[in-house]
């Protein structure tokens, strides 16, 4: 293996979320990423389960003392530990943190949660809906005249839950090499998810932020920062925030700047937003396209998943590469001299239970 991470031991037990997509990272820059699955059949297809890339696969029935003899062996060996169950799971399974650090003074122990290690509802079930709904996060994203939208599962899940986990583990890992200990790594998704929400609530407090929906700078709001219908049914959007790009996408519409109501005052915003609507609305996605490149107004076209893996400028930096048969985004962000890798497609559960246990010199199965 290759990689910045090269030659750092992380044990992975098997779980859903941000805690297969944080070792993910781990194991696309060089880590030994073993994930302990569990006896039986898989949730998910493997091959296509693509947090699971890069990493090996050794079933274990943690139920069984000679399996927790063997996962214990490997917790001496392991650099970092990532698990993402309730509060006393791994406790019950004889993996908690007091005893994993005894047997492993150095190890990094990252746990993954919804709503924390501690507090009333650390033992509530939820998914990422529910921790935006709880942050506020959710109230504040969608259209005005309907439900609240979540993001996909992207802000909780990967973005305030596994970004944070990999964070937090990474800045231990440093700690770590300072002073030879370890440390727990608490991660929640409502920590993360609130954290994600500094500007907006620096906002609300100054004032310039209210608490509806798409009547805000860039919640949809406003008519230079929003998505837009063209005459073919697809979709253009303007990020035109700054007042020369602004004044960019005003003159590649067509239109009069000196004419239009100052786009400052929240008054006018619908009567521009219902002007740039109309103006869209008359031409394709493509004749827009054509009418503003290299205008600089912060426009691009709204496309699918398919569409942006063709589109020139992911190909000239290559952010889909093809393992295993399939398309995968590359490694992200990238290093110059240590990059991350794809090397192994997703495993079977178990795949490398005899390669794991003599690569950690393990007991033979």
């Amino acid at each position: 293996m290759s990689g910045p991470l090269s030659g750092y031991k992380v044990i992975e037990f098997a779980g859903l979320g941000p805690t297969p997509f944080s070792t993910c990272l781990l194991a696309d820059f060089g880590a030994d990423v073993v994930r302990i699955d569990r006896p039986g059949k898989p949730m998910l297809v493997p091959k296509y389960d693509f947090y699971n890339r890069n990493k090996r696969s050794i079933v274990l029935d943690l139920k069984k003392d000679e399996d927790q003899q063997t996962a214990h062996r490997m917790v001496e060996q392991a650099d970092i530990l990532v698990e993402g169950y309730r509060p006393g799971v791994m406790e019950r399974l004889g993996f908690g943190p007091d005893i994993c650090l005894v047997r492993n003074p150095r190890l990094v122990y990252g746990r993954m949660t919804g709503w924390g290690q501690s507090g009333p509802m650390a033992m509530e079930a939820g998914h990422d809906i529910n921790y935006l709904a709880m942050t506020g996060a959710l109230l504040v994203t969608g259209h005005a005249d309907r439900e609240p939208t979540p993001a996909l599962n992207l802000v909780a899940d990967l973005g305030g839950g596994a970004m944070y986990l990999l964070f937090g583990i990474l800045a231990a890992v440093l700690e770590a090499q300072k002073s030879g200990k370890g440390q727990v790594v608490d991660a929640a998704m409502i920590d993360g998810v609130s954290h994600l929400s500094l500007g907006v609530l620096g906002f609300l407090q100054q004032g310039s932020w209210t608490t509806s929906r798409q009547d805000n700078l860039v919640d949809g709001g406003a008519p230079f920062y929003r998505a837009y219908r063209t005459s073919d049914g697809n979709f253009v959007s303007v990020g035109a925030i700054e007042p020369q790009f602004y004044a960019a996408l005003v003159a590649a519409l067509g239109q009069d700047f000196a004419s239009l109501p100052d786009r400052d005052d929240r008054a006018n915003w619908a009567y521009l937003n219902d002007l740039f609507a109309t103006i869209f609305a008359g031409k394709t996605r493509e004749e827009w396209i054509a009418i503003m490149t290299q205008k600089d107004a912060c426009f691009s076209p709204v496309l699918s998943y398919e569409e942006a893996r063709s589109h020139p400028q992911f190909n000239e930096r290559n952010v889909y590469q093809t393992l295993g048969g399939l398309h995968h985004p590359a490694p992200a962000p990238r290093l110059s001299r240590t990059p991350g890798e794809l090397r192994m497609p997703p495993p079977e559960p178990g795949q490398h239970s005899e390669e794991v246990r003599r690569a950690w010199k393990l007991d033979p199965i």
